[in-house]
């Protein structure tokens, strides 16, 4: 019986870095599928468009996207962007090599697009600036005191804005993915991954906290379909 009462330390299949392969694309690609039709990628745009509402139209506007996956936030952003008449410079980040190798290919037609596999409590990362950095289903692969920290310092490297996209560990979320994926994912990786993602995900307390313990007070939190946490921070300096 799963416990809803404390983040689960379970680790996931996708933690595995070394993870490579069809079962890894399949996986992509379904993300890719649940992401779309579970409303995740509007929890994103609306916070993004909220964050640059004040934006200069002639400045171009640099976003990173951690545990970027196949790349697909990255390619609705490139669209919107597009949309919205607004100039951007768009970068793709992942642990795993593999995957984004896999973003590459997935995005070839996109190749203004940067993709880097790099870890993210690395020097190299800590010296990067970005405008706004996005985590879509990301953070809740690292524990509350890895990410504390992890914000403290990233903070000081967005200049405009950090937008969290995260799962709100909840009974519900936890068995809808799950019966979900049994009965339409193909891939084992998302069948074994997914309820487990709700399980190590959060409540609203555990956002909190996290964010206070990094310093950061000037935030927005709230609850969107299906059952997503969107936090937007600002990080302009007043």
């Amino acid at each position: 019986m799963p416990k809803f009462s404390a983040r689960s330390t379970e680790i996931e299949i996708m933690d595995d870095l070394h993870c490579a392969g069809e079962v890894v694309h399949q996986t992509l690609r379904e993300l890719e599928f649940i992401n779309k039709w579970l409303g995740g990628n509007a929890v994103t745009i609306t916070a993004l468009e909220q964050l640059l509402k004040d934006w200069p139209a002639n400045e171009t506007i640099t976003i990173v996207d951690l545990g970027c996956g196949g790349g697909d936030m990255l390619r609705i952003i490139h669209h919107w962007a597009a949309k919205k008449g607004l100039s951007v410079r768009l970068f793709g980040i992942d642990a795993n090599p593999h995957i984004i190798a896999f973003a590459r290919k997935n995005l070839q037609h996109l190749a203004e697009i940067e993709f880097s596999a790099l870890d993210i409590f690395s020097e190299e990362f800590k010296n990067l600036r970005f405008d706004v950095v996005l985590g879509t289903l990301f953070y809740h692969h690292f524990t509350d005191d890895q990410l504390s920290t992890f914000f403290s310092n990233l903070r000081n490297q967005a200049r405009k804005g950090i937008i969290i996209n995260d799962i709100h560990r909840h009974p519900v979320a936890y068995y809808s993915i799950k019966w979900l994926t049994v009965l339409f994912s193909r891939s084992s990786m998302v069948k074994f991954d997914a309820p487990l993602s709700v399980l190590r995900a959060f409540t609203k307390e555990e956002v909190v906290r996290i964010l206070k313990n990094a310093g950061i007070d000037d935030f927005q939190l709230r609850w969107k379909w299906a059952f997503r946490w969107r936090v937007v921070v600002s990080t302009t300096r007043k």
